[in-house]
């Protein structure tokens, strides 16, 4: 069984080195904002490689969490111009990414464009809502807490800016 991503342990220094890669490559876009987050997506290290991987070949340019997610753990709410750093399962820095888009919502205000831009299962809101919401009750129970419907969304879309491999 897979185990949370909270157990995935980041690779900070790979994470410092990459963005010193992308900074001095793109010097003003990292002046901008020279603040960046260090994540991995989903709660497994299996879903982390999964959504990672979509990012990568370019089929995924949004994602979508829970406000109360943030507030629990004491983050800030993106902006729009903050780099992000994705890591896979093991850690390892594989993308720097940048929020171009954000908009807070609920579930219902989630369109078939942003669930096409989420990039998972088929593409279609019919399973973004069902495989979301498998998602969201699962990780609030984890979290002991109940998920709703109508709980506050961050729906924010993003580019690759720079890749590991690059």
């Amino acid at each position: 069984m897979d185990t949370p991503t909270d157990s995935i342990e980041p690779d900070f220094e790979a994470a410092a080195v990459l963005w010193d890669a992308y900074a001095a490559a793109n010097p003003e876009q990292a002046a901008a904002d020279s603040q960046y987050n260090v994540e991995t997506f989903g709660d497994s290290p299996k879903l982390a490689d999964e959504l990672l991987a979509l990012v990568l070949d370019g089929s995924k340019t949004a994602t979508s969490s829970l406000v109360a997610e943030y507030a629990e753990d004491g983050d800030q709410l993106p902006r729009i111009g903050i780099h992000w750093i994705v890591c896979d399962s093991t850690g390892a820095p594989r993308a720097i990414l940048r929020t171009t888009e954000l908009r807070l919502g609920t579930f219902r205000d989630v369109d078939e464009a942003f669930a096409r831009d989420e990039g998972e299962d088929d593409r279609s809101l019919e399973s973004w809502r069902r495989e979301h919401r498998r998602y969201w009750e699962r990780t609030s129970a984890a979290r002991g807490i109940s998920w709703s419907e109508s709980d506050e969304l961050v729906l924010e879309r993003f580019k690759v800016v720079w890749r590991a491999d690059a």
